[in-house]
């Protein structure tokens, strides 16, 4: 992380309702230096993609927000950084557990179980990206979570022991920052091939739901955009498809 600045921002709060929303603010006022971060022992009002909460116990979990501002980043290309975050979650979990995959768009997942969720918000200047807010949850400590939530699961719940926080976002940063390295070097291609080997659920088929219903299909590939693409079983058929256009059936 040699090409970080000395004068990038590092914010620690006890509490704060959004990190990725304080982070955005501070852009707007003060235009921290790339790499500053935001880190909170507990947020109020987390979210996740789309407008999905994200539930946190005090003091448990890696709950932050990260700035950069990658260069010459066409707008409807954003989702490299996606992949990024993704993989570097994936990578730091990978030194401590098994069978850990990264679920379409970018929830992090052991086994059937979510451990991580990414909130990534863009700010775009003509068509390139002007700056880049990468919010992370990660369930460390927890030891319970409420039981109303489908599938959680912390590195605790897995493993049995308790995990030093701080050495895990160092951990993430080295990661990410390699990564983000390689996209600035431009092999992207390195990056979306990773991404793709990752990827929850790949190299078979299984039932997915739209609009129109229950159907099963094999992932075929996920564009520059984003975009999911599945390829029916039975009709053969590819179709596309938004975040939130579609879902995974357990």
């Amino acid at each position: 992380m040699e090409q970080l600045s000395n004068e990038r921002r590092i914010i620690r709060l006890e509490e704060t309702d959004s990190t990725n929303r304080l982070m955005k603010q501070l852009v707007r006022e003060q235009r921290p230096e790339e790499g500053s971060l935001v880190i909170a022992d507990h947020q109020t009002g987390g979210r996740g993609q789309m407008g999905n909460s994200w539930y946190s116990a005090k003091g448990d979990n890696l709950l932050f927000s990260l700035l950069i501002y990658p260069q010459q980043l066409p707008a409807n290309e954003s989702f490299i950084l996606s992949r990024i975050a993704s993989l570097a979650v994936k990578n730091i979990l990978d030194l401590f557990v098994d069978d850990i995959r990264i679920k379409w768009p970018n929830d992090i997942y052991w086994k059937e179980k979510k451990i991580a969720g990414i909130l990534i918000e863009n700010d775009i200047q003509g068509k390139e990206i002007d700056n880049s807010v990468i919010g992370i949850g990660l369930n460390i400590n927890q030891q319970t979570f409420p039981p109303d939530l489908p599938n959680p699961v912390s590195l605790w719940q897995i493993t049995g022991a308790e995990h030093d926080r701080e050495h895990l976002l160092d951990l993430f940063m080295r990661e990410f920052f390699l990564l983000y390295r390689d996209l600035q070097n431009g092999r992207k291609q390195v990056i979306e091939d990773e991404y793709m080997f990752d990827l929850y659920r790949i190299n078979d088929y299984y039932w997915f739901e739209d609009k129109g219903g229950k159907f099963r299909a094999k992932i075929e590939a996920v564009l520059p955009s984003g975009h999911l693409v599945l390829r029916t079983m039975e009709t053969k058929e590819e179709r596309r498809y938004a975040f939130k256009e579609v879902a995974f059936v357990d």
